[in-house]
């Protein structure tokens, strides 16, 4: 009895001399609804690649009332899901956002258009009405239409800008020429309603020479400067794009996987099957490291806006590859 007691006692202290694990929390806000789009994020959290690396990552759906850097900049997130063109717009008005990775390598956004509003090229653009995501979103549309040389305030020679929602009912009940879509949302959206491939034109901004940056990885710089914070943006990276590229590999699975953290019941199987497949097609060919020359493209679609450019000069410090040095071993 006295050997199993000094046993039990050794065991204890054995215990209590191991100090207890502890995740690190961290918080992501998502640019919109669970779907694909975030496949990556909810794949790290599904298959413990965040747990891997010792966080416990809480993920947050966004909507169409949700602006990501508000949410960060109100202590509401600690990173957020964001695109570029919004996140160098809000950086220039104060907020001191910084791309901490790139998952994302091409752009989906495109602009349907009806066939039968007469429209074949963008110069049939006039006179249209044309819906248009706001929210950040609307940057990319109004440089185009800059460099098209086309006003964006009515009239025959310019377009009539109809403030979209997030649907394409505009253009099913021919309220509008054209809206706003993604290559894996709202296009399939439009023919799942009814119309087809043929009743449509597509015009995609990578094809007409404005794609910009979509779906970065955005933390603040005053957090970035405290070294356990940087260290957990470099974990956290290296465990998303890990469920980025398990994603791209095995969509159909990281679509059930979305589809499992939809609280919503709003989205369907197909759907999501048909989105994670496009979407893997804009996340490859990225490591996650931000290319400079898509920044500079970025960035230059973004300054040709004649009188009134998106943002007013070279943005500096909106990026870092600090982190991502860090996460893929460059």
């Amino acid at each position: 009895m006295k050997k199993l007691i000094q046993s039990m006692l050794v065991g204890a202290m054995a215990l209590t001399a191991v100090p207890a694990f502890s995740a690190d929390d961290v918080t992501l806000q998502l640019k919109w609804v669970t779907q694909a789009q975030f496949a990556g994020y909810y794949v790290a959290q599904d298959k413990g690649f965040y747990k891997d690396e010792g966080l416990n990552v809480t993920i947050k759906a966004g909507g169409p009332d949700i602006a990501p850097a508000q949410v960060l900049a109100g202590g509401g997130a600690d990173v957020i899901i964001d695109w570029m063109p919004s996140a160098l717009a809000t950086r220039e008005k104060g907020v001191p956002l910084v791309n901490i990775a790139q998952p994302f390598k091409s752009s989906g956004m495109m602009l349907t258009c009806r066939k039968d509003s007469g429209i074949k090229t963008p110069a049939d653009f006039k006179g249209k009405t044309l819906g248009v995501w706001f929210f950040g979103n609307e940057y990319p549309f109004l440089s185009w239409m800059s460099q098209l040389g086309i006003p964006t305030n009515g009239g025959d020679d310019g377009v009539e800008v109809l403030k979209q929602g997030f649907n394409v009912d505009p253009i099913l009940q021919n309220q509008a020429a054209c809206v706003s879509t993604m290559t894996y949302n709202e296009y399939w959206q439009i023919i799942d309603a009814g119309l087809s491939a043929d009743d449509l034109v597509v015009f995609k901004y990578e094809e007409q020479g404005v794609a910009t940056l979509e779906d970065g990885i955005y933390a603040l710089e005053n957090r970035l400067a405290d070294p356990e914070f940087a260290d957990e943006m470099v974990r956290f990276v290296r465990a998303s794009m890990k469920g980025w590229k398990w994603a791209e590999e095995n969509p159909d699975a990281a679509a059930m996987i979305v589809l499992e953290n939809d609280d919503t019941g709003a989205q369907t199987e197909a759907h999501q099957k048909r989105m994670m497949g496009e979407i893997a097609k804009l996340t490859a060919g990225s490591n996650g490291a931000l290319d400079v020359a898509d920044f500079q493209r970025t960035v230059d679609t973004l300054l040709a806006g004649g009188s009134d450019p998106v943002i007013s000069g070279q943005p500096e410090g909106a990026w870092t590859s600090a982190i991502t040095d860090k996460a893929l071993g460059m």
